[in-house]
């Protein structure tokens, strides 16, 4: 059974233990995805008569895969990282948040938060001038695992559509008597508390970069937390072309020379001006994030420190070498204005 498995969407195992996708690059017969709702009678979360357990940090997520599923756990020669990798043949469904969003509207029967949902994509869509099938929602409206504090999880596709919504959002976000709202900083001090246990980073600095975020806020004072994804035509990387080499771990200063990139999911900050501040100090020419509190974190001439995993960038179609710091593998990963 083949499975076109991108960023955003959900998988269940046999187990019944539904995974969230990462990126967009896989290797042959298996998906990296990560738990993300784990079926236990004890769980806050209920679909029918099961329960389940919604895990956040990458730590919870581990620890639940080594004891459960070590088999998931493998070191992955391409990406020269330990992941969670989940066998195809392992695979009962596929959830895609496109096909949920055309439910959403064919439903005569919505819960408040599904509606809110509809609503927020249905106002997208006009402000933005997009179609349908750019257009999907993810997250626990997915899985059919919602709870009274659930936020909305939108996600828009193609890099052309994305701008449009990321424009459409920065307007909409200037009416003060809109639907949409940016976090307040009672709302940045949950996002804060939330977010720390999994990145380190002081609360002034968490502020300096999230309050002025526009893919996240309220809508109609529910949370929204939007993703944008280039689409399938727009990556030509086949698991195996690029060879990531890890180099370890460093902390460094650079300029950001480039954010066209910011928005996506991974997203991508070309750097210049670096300096090495502590460890391994090979040419690095980017920074990126497959975890989308990453996104928009810095914009174009702005200096910021980042530690992270420091990888040489193989490229065998291109016959071309560079070296970056990815984010987002440790608790102690971080990326700030400087």
């Amino acid at each position: 059974m083949a499975i076109r498995a991108l960023e955003g969407d959900l998988i269940e195992n046999m187990k019944r233990v539904i995974f969230d996708v990462k990126g967009l690059v896989h290797p042959p017969n298996r998906i990296i995805a990560y738990p993300r709702f784990i079926p236990d009678s004890s769980g806050n979360r209920k679909r029918k008569k099961a329960s389940y357990w919604k895990v956040y940090s990458l730590t919870e997520r581990f620890k639940f895969l080594q004891r459960d599923l070590p088999h998931y756990v493998v070191h992955d020669p391409i990406f020269d990282t330990t992941l969670c990798e989940v066998p195809v043949e392992d695979v009962i469904k596929h959830y895609k948040p496109v096909e949920k969003l055309q439910r959403l509207r064919s439903s005569k029967s919505l819960s408040t938060l599904e509606n809110r949902a509809l609503q927020l994509a249905e106002l997208l869509r006009e402000k933005a001038n997009l179609p349908w099938n750019a257009l999907g929602i993810s997250g626990s409206i997915l899985a059919r695992l919602s709870a009274a504090s659930s936020d909305i999880d939108p996600i828009i596709y193609g890099s052309q559509n994305c701008l449009k919504a990321h424009a459409a959002l920065e307007n909409l976000l200037k009416h003060k008597r809109g639907p949409l709202r940016p976090h307040t900083q009672d709302d940045l001090k949950i996002l804060f508390e939330f977010r720390s246990k999994d990145t380190a980073m002081n609360f002034e600095d968490f502020v300096r970069t999230e309050s002025r975020k526009v893919m996240q806020g309220k809508f109609n004072g529910t949370d929204y937390f939007m993703r944008f994804v280039k689409s399938w035509n727009e990556t030509s990387e086949k698991y195996g072309d690029v060879r990531y080499g890890n180099l370890g771990y460093a902390r460094i200063r650079a300029t950001v020379a480039d954010d066209s990139e910011a928005i996506f999911t991974p997203c991508k900050y070309k750097v210049e001006k670096v300096t090495v501040v502590e460890g391994p100090r090979p040419a690095v020419s980017e920074i990126v994030s497959f975890r989308g509190r990453f996104c928009e974190q810095a914009r174009a001439g702005e200096t910021v420190v980042a530690q992270g995993k420091v990888e040489r960038v193989r490229d065998s179609k291109k016959n071309h070498e560079h070296f970056r710091i990815l984010l987002g593998n440790k608790p102690s990963d971080y990326m700030v204005l400087a």
